[in-house]
């Protein structure tokens, strides 16, 4: 195997183990808070940590693997990540889990936005949809193992979080086989302001890809953060639960890479459109089998198989607009992009749950996606080719 090869199955394999993590969290926490008594509304509220840490760790990312190159960043996030979760069993307490999913947001983005990055720059053109699937497809495998953990929490309340960290710790010792490389670096000085400027070019020519992303983050944290809320009060058990979140994850698993190689021979585009179109009616019928347990759940499985790609398809469609130079800041604004639906998923779908009992949860989603593939219909229209200029 060589060295390309090796590098694209170790970053894909650390982005499995980070799937997991973030699988496992999100519907763990979300039962142990109301088991406990704690209102969804505060639940979705703590869900939003992880994604404020990436949020306000966002702008500051760019600089230091301009500086420093990919493996640093990856170290310093897995490690991160790895020290968060093991020390949730220390102290039960709403905010010191608040503080943990904070740092693990941090870290997580860090090891996100370095191996995205190295991929996308590293990846030739005609197969970059292909390796952006299989990026999403890995993280897919491990997010669809993570809910099968909360289970578990009936034996130990601990052990989840055992198990997640000795697999992060893992995944994390093999970052130290790989070497460093830098992405594609500029004439400016790395500055702050320059930053910004790049954040400004990048939205003026991909502002449309990064709304799959968005829609991603939103619909991933909702099911994952609210639906177990949801799913409970309509007296549906934990186990039925984690069995509707893995049949998504799992969906999205095996069409990711068809998507992606159908992407790079048709269009990132038309791909976007058909699939988000197919989401808005696989959720439609959610809302309306929400009390059948094969229809919810095949519901789940066909939602994650149209929907699941949306990221890794958005990420795709954000290279074919900006230029190489900008591929780092473009990464980094599908990231925040992701966490800022992701922050609203939770909010949103607590408050509804709360304070609007006659709407249905699945509206929400539904409606979503209608609109997303509305405006890429309407505005993607003209052919996204990079032009020469552009590059330099």
């Amino acid at each position: 195997m060589d060295k390309n090869k090796f590098r694209f199955w170790i970053l894909v394999g650390i982005v499995a183990i980070s799937g997991f993590s973030q699988g496992m969290l999100l519907p763990l926490i979300a039962v142990i808070f109301e088991n406990n008594g704690v209102s969804s509304s505060l639940n979705g509220l703590n869900a939003t940590a992880l994604y404020i840490g990436i949020l306000l760790v966002s702008p500051f990312m760019e600089i230091p693997l301009r500086k420093y190159g990919y493996k640093p960043i990856i170290t310093f996030g897995g490690l991160l990540v790895v020290v968060a979760i093991a020390l949730f069993p220390v102290w039960h307490s709403f905010w010191f889990w608040f503080g943990l999913r904070f740092l693990i947001g941090i870290g997580d983005h860090a090891l996100h936005f370095a191996t995205q990055t190295w991929i996308t720059s590293s990846s030739p053109r005609e197969k970059r949809g292909r390796n952006i699937s299989l990026y999403g497809m890995f993280f897919g495998i491990g997010f669809a193992a993570g809910p099968l953990m909360t289970p578990l929490v009936n034996i130990n309340e601990a052990l989840p979080f055992i198990i997640s960290s000795i697999l992060c710790l893992i995944g994390w010792l093999f970052v130290f086989s790989l070497r460093n490389e830098y992405p594609d670096q500029e004439v400016e000085i790395n500055s702050f302001f320059n930053t910004i400027k790049r954040f400004k070019n990048a939205m003026k020519y991909g502002w449309l890809a990064f709304l799959p992303p968005f829609c991603y983050g939103f619909l991933e944290s909702s099911l994952n953060g609210s639906f177990p809320i949801y799913a409970l009060r309509m007296d549906i058990d934990v186990t039925s639960v984690s069995y509707f979140l893995s049949a998504f994850a799992i969906g999205g698993i095996v069409t990711q890479l068809p998507l992606g190689i159908l992407s790079d021979q048709h269009g990132r585009r038309n791909i976007l459109i058909f699939v988000l179109v197919l989401g808005f009616l696989s959720f439609t019928a959610a809302g309306i089998f929400e009390h059948s347990f094969i229809g919810l759940f095949l519901s789940f499985l066909v939602s994650g198989m149209v929907v699941g790609s949306t990221f890794s398809l958005g990420i795709s469609y954000m290279t074919d607009l900006v230029p190489q130079n900008l591929l780092p800041t473009g990464n980094l604004l599908c990231g925040i992009f992701f966490s800022l639906g992701s922050l609203s998923g939770p909010i949103i779908g607590g408050i509804v749950i709360q304070y609007f009992q006659n709407i249905r949860f699945f509206s929400i989603i539904s409606t979503m996606l209608l609109l997303l593939s509305l405006l890429i219909y309407i505005f993607g229209k003209k052919p996204h080719i990079i032009l020469e200029h552009q590059k330099s």
